[in-house]
């Protein structure tokens, strides 16, 4: 009975030294890095314009969720089907049915133009721009070179503006103004490259726009589409609006001639209350 009770001090003795040395709590390991990720900034670049080169053409559906704010302030929440084409590197064009209209939100962007027409009446605005006028498709709720960029089709620019750094299991491309001011951050997930998430920054260095990719879909060799796609875009008044898509049915296609006129030239302005040309950042009404 004695041996076993000195086994038991024992034991208890070492267990609180251990206690001692290591600690109560759990002990917080550090993030490892699993996969090496990019050398530099030239190494990280190549790798998205080699994704970007792998582009084709495609046609999607899916559902929306539109958060945003009307004339009012009122806060207002659409939820609604989509139907998306891409003819890369810059034509696009969505369409979401809202309200029982097929067309009631329409997004389109092709070499020389912008547009978003959004019928419902609580926003009842068409705008659009000219891509030789600097214009700023910023002022859009949602961006259509965003929304390309999101798909991979985007030019990420000149390594000369790009740095790397690494956050976790991230590797972080910074690019800035020729000023130094930072404009544009890429977060890549060291693993399988696939770019997670995006940010955008004003001229005070402000963050104005961010969005989040998530599950991936190779639609051919190479060629990777994000099936979800966030965008939130902050107002000056602190608030924010958010489109959130959930794509499915991703497929290659191939446009006749026909049907690139119908989807990528800019239609006129129809049943909006609204309708404003962007030009060199500002938005000028024009008349119906």
């Amino acid at each position: 009975m004695g041996h076993q009770q000195g086994n038991l001090r024992l034991f208890l003795h070492f267990a609180a030294a251990i206690l001692i040395l290591t600690g109560c709590a759990p002990q917080i390991q550090k993030a490892v890095r699993v996969c090496p990720g990019a050398e530099s900034a030239l190494d990280s670049l190549s790798l998205l314009r080699l994704r970007s080169q792998n582009t084709v053409p495609l046609k999607a559906n899916g559902q929306c969720l539109l958060l945003y704010y009307d004339e009012d302030k009122k806060h207002k929440k659409e939820n609604f089907p989509v139907k998306l084409w891409v003819n890369p590197p810059v034509e696009i064009y969505l369409q979401g049915d809202v309200a029982f209209d097929a067309k009631g939100i329409v997004l389109g962007s092709n070499k020389d133009e912008f547009w978003l027409a959004m019928k419902p009446k609580e926003i009842s605005t068409y705008m659009w721009g000219q891509w030789s006028e600097e214009s700023c498709p910023e002022k859009l709720m949602v961006n259509p070179k965003t929304l390309l960029e999101a798909l991979g089709v985007a030019e990420v620019g000149t390594e000369e503006n790009w740095f790397l750094s690494n956050e976790n299991a991230f590797d972080v491309l910074t690019g800035r103004n020729d000023k130094g001011g930072i404009i544009k951050k890429i977060y890549i997930a060291d693993c399988d490259y696939l770019v997670g998430r995006i940010e955008y920054f004003d001229a005070n260095g402000k963050t104005v726009v961010t969005m989040e990719l998530d599950n991936y879909k190779e639609i051919s060799k190479d060629f990777f589409v994000p099936r979800v796609i966030k965008i939130i875009s902050r107002n000056n008044d602190g608030t924010e609006q958010i489109f959130r898509i959930n794509l499915r049915s991703i497929k290659p296609a191939n446009f006749s001639e026909k049907q690139k006129n119908r989807l990528f030239l800019r239609p006129e302005p129809q049943g909006v209350k609204h309708i404003y040309k962007i030009v060199n950042g500002d938005m000028i009404e024009q008349q119906q």
